[in-house]
């Protein structure tokens, strides 16, 4: 009995792994090509390249900074780095060591021959790679949250530290999960063109996340209440109001529990949008100051900036989901991987592989177009509240208590910054002032102060 049995599963696996008809790599080229081409050409007309027409002075952080306050954000600057930088080759390394090499599969082998249903073998694969990555990146996440705490940014106890962590790694694998599974599936049910209903389902899927996460992921890691009742959720109100942007609450986000950083910002569309503003801005910064940085929100609430955002990203995750078809039907890239197949559990090492790739390409991209975006919300904010003087004291107060490097070189502008530096912010509003035939905000330092 049980010798017929171990031939029955024999049988299933090599039909699993008998080659099937030959893909549609032609189509899968085309559909890249013209998803690619329409996405350059969105991102090219609907980015707003020039949020303030006539503006382009150049920023000087000596102007409104004093020397110790540009010293400190070069110290924390320089002391991040390291972590950073090491966290990114190595989490690249791993991925290309797992995805292009023996070893992803020589690792994955194991978990995935005592697991007879495919289902199971993918769950099973994609725990070990979310730890293995996670792994590898937790070294330098501790290093760098060593330096937020040094600096006082990081409040968290390591014990919150390493449950938010756990968290993640949850999220994660659920993401995972439900995206392999997916893959497979249409793997198995269309072999030759399943990169078509996996494109659409990219898309699906990351708009689905978009909508979801407020409601879904953010109360994993915070907690919100509605502002307290007074005259400044009464101003910001009216304020939406007078703007034309229908918000029915402002939340506040218990960030004070893990940071001393001040931020806000505009998460979800639809049904599920919302401002958030961190509980350390309504601890330490001035009514008018809070009432603008809830403007720049609003400009992006009234520009429905997240929607865009979303659908942009929907359409490049279409277009890399073509790409990753190529990727996952190269037979040179399945023999380097040691996977027979796309349908092989084992290739699942090469589609995260190609995956980070892609994302890492795409981050400088995504970066720019977002400063620029960014940029024109800081536009509304002062269109709407007329008052550049206190734009600018905003906008040092912030990259202060940031402690946000104020002259990145050119490297790092493009890897990390998603917001125009302080000083380009700074400058920015001055250039409004002078637009606008409105008083120009002085310097707020002198240039010889220490």
């Amino acid at each position: 009995m049980s010798a017929r049995r171990t031939a029955g599963t024999a049988v299933v696996a090599e039909a699993e792994e008998r080659p099937g008809p030959a893909p549609d790599r032609r189509g899968a080229a085309i559909a890249a090509v013209v998803l690619c081409a329409l996405l350059v050409v969105v991102i090219l007309v609907t980015t707003p390249w020039h949020p303030l027409p006539g503006a382009g002075r150049p920023a000087d952080p000596a102007l409104d900074f004093t020397r110790a306050q540009i010293g400190r954000g070069d110290a924390f600057n320089r002391a991040l780095d390291p972590p950073a930088y090491a966290g990114l080759a190595a989490g690249l390394l791993v991925v290309l060591l797992l995805g292009l090499t023996p070893l992803g599969a020589r690792l994955l082998g194991p978990v995935t021959r005592p697991l007879r249903r495919w289902p199971l073998r993918l769950v099973g694969v994609a725990v070990v790679l979310a730890v293995l990555t996670r792994l590898a990146g937790l070294p330098f996440d501790v290093w760098s949250q060593t330096v937020l705490r040094r600096y006082g940014l990081s409040t968290e106890h390591w014990g919150g530290w390493f449950t938010d962590q756990l968290t993640s790694l949850g999220v994660t694998l659920v993401i995972w999960i439900v995206v392999l599974l997916g893959v497979h599936l249409l793997v198995r049910r269309f072999p030759r063109r399943w990169w078509a209903g996996a494109a659409a389902g990219g898309f699906v899927l990351v708009a689905a996340a978009s909508f979801g996460y407020p409601v879904l992921v953010e109360p994993l890691f915070n907690s919100f209440h509605s502002m307290p009742a007074g005259p400044l959720r009464t101003d910001l109100l009216a304020m939406a109001r007078r703007d034309g942007v229908p918000v029915g609450d402002v939340l506040v986000a218990d960030a004070s529990k893990r940071t001393t950083e001040l931020n806000a910002y505009v998460s979800g569309f639809g049904s599920t949008r919302r401002i958030v503003v961190y509980d350390t801005l309504l601890t330490s910064e001035p009514r008018a100051e809070i009432e603008l940085i809830v403007a720049h929100e609003l400009g992006h609430a009234k520009r429905d900036d997240v929607l865009h955002g979303t659908l942009v990203g929907a359409l490049g995750a279409a277009a890399g989901v073509c790409v990753l078809f190529l990727v996952l039907t190269s037979p040179r890239l399945l023999r380097r991987a040691g996977a027979d197949s796309p349908a092989d559990p084992r290739s699942v090492a090469l589609l995260l592989a190609a995956v980070t790739v892609l994302l890492q390409v795409a981050g400088p991209v995504e970066n720019l177009v977002s400063r620029r975006i960014e940029a024109r919300a800081d536009m509304h904010a002062l269109d709407l509240t007329r008052d550049p003087e206190t734009y600018v004291r905003m906008q040092r107060s912030l990259s202060a208590r940031n402690l946000d490097d104020l002259s990145p070189n050119g490297l790092e502008y493009a890897l990390w910054n998603s917001h125009p530096t302080g000083p380009q912010r700074i400058a920015m509003g001055r250039d409004w002032a002078r637009l606008h035939h409105v008083p120009v905000p002085a310097p707020l330092v002198n240039s010889t102060s220490p």
